[in-house]
């Protein structure tokens, strides 16, 4: 209970000095900022300088479809001096760029570089938004939710050429419509079960 009501004393004065910011105790001990987009770099120069949050733990994206702003970029921050922890929400929608906090910290980079290759969120003023995790090659961004399973290009060697290539992904058999509301429903025998049944035909015949 100690801990809640500073956890809430600090939500207070967070939000007090960031206009237009929201916080909530999500989990009963874990402290939430919602920011707006703008002003996003000068709020988190404050959370460093001001609220004493100096190390950027973590920078990742997350996806809500049916959403209007569907992206939320989520912040990890640590505070060392205080021992206290914050995570900062930001959303957006896939044409609308957030700001870049490399400036703040420049480990930044890295996770802006890995939220833009999984979830195609552009990060403003960031001079290296290269992929990261994915080939340079690679179409899409595969942790958005709508992005398919299959992906939509598969790369192999080609012997002949030398060289890498990719090609559309092509199927390799066409869809089945099964008779089974389970794939097990239509087997006799379990897999490792075959052997159970030849021993007993063995034993049968001895």
């Amino acid at each position: 209970m100690v801990e809640n009501a500073i956890l809430a004393e600090l939500g207070e004065t967070v939000q007090a000095a960031l206009p237009g910011s929201r916080t909530t105790i999500e989990r009963g001990a874990e402290l939430v900022l919602t920011l707006p987009r703008e002003g996003l770099v000068a709020a988190m120069r404050r959370l460093r300088d001001e609220f004493h949050f100096e190390q950027l733990m973590d920078l990742c994206g997350t996806d809500w479809p049916n959403r209007p702003l569907r992206f939320e970029v989520v912040y990890n921050l640590l505070s060392l001096t205080q021992n206290r922890r914050i995570r900062v929400v930001v959303a957006t929608d896939a044409a609308t760029p957030v700001p870049s906090i490399a400036s703040v910290w420049p480990c930044a980079t890295w996770y802006e570089r890995e939220a833009w290759d999984m979830y195609g969120v552009v990060f403003e003023g960031q001079t290296d938004l290269r992929r990261l995790l994915t080939d340079y090659g690679f179409e899409g961004h595969p942790l958005r939710k709508d992005f398919p399973l299959t992906g939509h290009v598969e790369v192999r060697w080609d012997e002949e050429r030398k060289q890498v290539v990719y090609e559309p992904v092509k199927l390799q058999q066409d869809w089945r419509n099964f008779d089974f509301l389970s794939p097990w429903e239509g087997m006799t025998t379990l897999p490792g079960d075959e052997k159970v049944h030849l021993n007993r035909i063995e034993g049968g015949k001895a």
